[in-house]
């Protein structure tokens, strides 16, 4: 009886290089945030969005669509905070903002660059929906939208995230690495990040 064991290095490489990216990136808007660099300019959340789409590309089934919505979003906020949209319009502006990021998360399942049963949209837009629904009716913490509009909220965000990506990215491959230990006439086949095993005696019969 044989065992085989089939590894998706490169998926592993390419999930450390994205947790390493996304670490280094909120390390550098921490910077610019303590150096005071563009703080008159609401960029938080677009920056976190742009932050996330840059780091995507390394694995599209993780941030991908959080990215994208997460920058539409953005980018509402910011062409309202700069007056170049009129503040009346906040709620009109936001929810094209969530649908424009709704369609394109459509095309990316569409083109398997995400799953096409992932929960991420949802679950932004109900997180969104609820800070709106505290804000409104004053129950953040004082000084929440400025930290939401300023440079520290990506710094954070993204090197939350990279943590977040980094931890599951050595969970996954100590998993993969306990495995190795299965009594031979197992076999296992990993594909992006999935297992399936197989008897060999089932397979003989």
């Amino acid at each position: 009886m044989q065992r085989s064991i089939s590894l998706p290095t490169k998926n592993y490489a390419h999930n450390r290089t994205q947790a390493g990216f996304l670490l280094l990136l909120g390390i550098m808007f921490l910077i610019g945030a303590e150096s005071g660099v563009l703080n008159a300019y609401p960029v938080g959340e677009l920056c976190f969005g742009l932050g996330m789409l840059a780091a995507s590309p390394f694995n599209t089934q993780r941030f991908l669509a959080a990215a994208w919505l997460t920058t539409l979003i953005g980018l509402a906020g910011f062409l309202v905070f700069v007056h170049m949209l009129p503040v009346t319009q906040f709620l009109a502006v936001h929810v094209l903002a969530i649908g424009f990021g709704l369609l394109g998360t459509c095309w990316m399942a569409h083109q398997r660059y995400i799953s096409s049963s992932t929960l991420t949209p949802a679950m932004l837009i109900v997180g969104v929906g609820v800070v709106e629904y505290l804000q409104a009716g004053h129950l953040t913490p004082p000084h929440f939208l400025t930290f939401a509009l300023s440079l520290w909220f990506p710094g954070y965000g993204l090197l939350l995230l990279g943590l977040i990506a980094l931890a599951t990215t050595l969970g996954a491959r100590a998993s993969v690495d306990a495995r190795r230990d299965l009594p031979y006439g197992t076999e296992i086949t990993i594909q992006t990040g999935k297992t399936s095993l197989h008897s060999a005696q089932e397979k003989s019969k």
